[in-house]
């Protein structure tokens, strides 16, 4: 069981949000979680419960690509964990620190978000945006093949996205995803020698936000997933999921260039899989070159 499976259910409003081109923003953030873990019946550990702090340092940029708005983000994720679980009718418990598997998204807005400064976007009308991203997470984290809890997941995955972000008046706004999960094999499985495999996994995010004011917002956030049955060593396993998680989100401007983001998220509906509550605060800071002013020109 890899500790950082939690982020294929990552809930993320206003993640297509038309920008100034030439930004760079600079995003750390701490997130805790803990909940239970249903597992494959044919593993030798049950009932795991786990207790996970996450400390993370996120680095983005923006820029025109074609006329188009685009931005790459590059994450690091750093996680203390506690798990227990039955092991043979036994209480047993572990902990790991180390890091989690690095993620790099890059998006690009297809329609209605060309490449522009903080002028014009403030003076633009409010518009139907639609997007796409890619995101790859790479085998980064800590792994260790002889043990079944893990920070890392010792495999490649990728996740290609359509958005749609529609304002609904002055005030809300709603957002659509629709993405597919697709995973590499993993070669060293538990216990070191097994090869598991698994199968793409479809994921919905819909938020819904309102503006407070042009600069506080909350949205209401709710995710499903589905798919991503197993193999382990040409065993098919029953661990298809179907889950839904549930969340909200506050954004607090706390100067002209920096906020504070607060969400928090719990499972609905859980078939398989991991059913945390994560609660999570990130601080954002933008840094952007000033436009000089223009000097009057003599006669």
């Amino acid at each position: 069981m890899m500790m950082n499976t939690t982020k294929a259910q990552d809930l993320d409003p206003r993640a297509y949000s038309w920008i100034p081109a030439k930004i760079t923003f600079l995003v750390t953030g701490f997130s805790y979680s803990y909940g239970g873990v249903i597992t494959d019946p044919t593993l030798p550990i049950k009932d795991i419960h786990a207790d996970i702090e996450t400390p993370s340092l996120a680095l983005g940029h923006s820029f025109g690509l074609f006329g188009k708005t685009a931005q790459v983000t590059a994450a690091v994720p750093y996680s203390w964990a506690q798990a227990s679980g039955t092991v043979g009718g036994g209480e047993k418990s572990t902990s790991r620190a180390g890091l989690c598997d690095m993620r790099f998204r890059f998006s690009i807005l297809l329609l209605g978000g060309p490449a522009s400064t903080f002028a014009d976007i403030v003076k633009a009308k409010k518009r139907t945006i639609l997007g796409a991203s890619c995101m790859i997470v790479a085998p980064t984290g800590q792994y260790y093949p002889e043990k079944l809890i893990n920070l890392g997941t010792s495999r490649w995955s990728f996740k290609p996205e359509l958005a749609l972000s529609q304002p609904l008046g002055a005030r809300w706004l709603i957002d659509l995803y629709t993405a597919v999960w697709f995973f590499t094999n993993n070669d060293s499985y538990y216990p070191g020698n097994s090869v598991r495999s698994q199968n793409p996994m479809g994921a919905f995010q819909t938020h819904i936000s309102y503006n407070l004011t042009p600069t506080l917002w909350t949205a209401f956030d709710l995710t499903y997933y589905t798919g991503g049955s197993t193999t382990v060593g040409g065993v098919v396993n029953e661990d298809r999921q179907s889950n839904m998680r549930i969340g909200a989100t506050l954004v607090l401007p706390v100067s002209k260039i920096n906020s504070v983001k607060l969400s928090v998220s719990r499972g609905a509906i859980i078939r398989y899989g991991s059913d945390f509550t994560t609660v999570s605060i990130g601080w954002q800071t933008l840094f952007f070159k000033k436009p000089s002013a223009t000097k009057p020109q003599a006669k």
